[in-house]
């Protein structure tokens, strides 16, 4: 699943993905999760609190998350999710390498 943000990401931004992914049932472990952040300009607090709790719900529901971004705040902030999440998560600059990282065969 791969989602790339434009602008401003908003809750209700952010509660389209979940719906999108409770609709399709992607919950069970094999999903990998693509962020293209390299285009977002900023977020509100709102969707950033929806999203730890996401998180902290959904945290073992995927097999590997990679983060696109030229930003240190949201690269830090992608380590940090690390404490919510069992699944793999990487961060990256190219969304290329993250896509490449994310077809990758994991024993």
């Amino acid at each position: 699943v791969s989602i790339a943000v434009l602008g401003e990401f908003t809750l209700d931004d952010f509660r389209e993905f979940e719906e999108y992914l409770l609709a399709k049932d992607l919950f069970d472990g094999s999903c990998n999760l693509l962020f293209d952040l390299n285009e977002m300009a900023g977020f509100t607090v709102d969707m950033a609190w929806e999203e730890i709790k996401f998180s902290r719900l959904h945290g073992g529901d995927f097999k590997r998350v990679a983060v696109a971004t030229h930003s240190q705040w949201v690269a830090w902030s992608a380590w940090l999710e690390q404490l919510f999440v069992s699944a793999e998560l990487r961060v990256f600059a190219d969304v290329a390498e993250a896509r490449a990282w994310l077809a990758e065969e994991t024993i």
